[in-house]
């Protein structure tokens, strides 16, 4: 799957790539701002994970701008689940410090063949 990430911590942002190229996912990009995020939305991807307080703010109007283009995601935030909008609520929330079964759960949850996540 091509995957769009935001988050602002370099580090935590690497993980994520190395867990979910490791299993053969490409991602088209990482984002540390709303603005970067937002001028991408655009690229094609598959799937966001999206952590909730990065540069620019929070990460909920992305979030609904994906729901709009019919984009699954999941936060992966150290916030806390109840700080995500009602409109929101139902969306994936992995919590930090994520294990990385969580985030290639959450992929396998929306990819279209079992096999891509193998």
């Amino acid at each position: 799957m091509r995957i769009l990430i935001l988050e602002d911590d370099p580090f935590i942002a690497l993980d994520l790539q190395a867990i979910l190229e490791d299993k053969g996912h490409e991602i088209i990009g990482i984002y540390s701002s709303l603005d970067e995020a937002r001028d991408h939305l655009e690229d094609g991807f598959d799937y966001a994970l999206l952590d909730v307080d990065v540069v620019g703010g929070k990460s909920f109007g992305i979030a609904a701008e994906l729901l709009e283009r019919h984009v699954p995601f999941a936060f992966v935030s150290a916030s806390h689940p109840k700080d995500v909008p009602p409109s929101l609520g139902w969306a994936s929330f992995i919590p930090k410090p994520f294990e990385a079964l969580a985030i290639l759960r959450s992929v396998e949850e929306v990819a279209p063949d079992p096999a891509i996540c193998s």
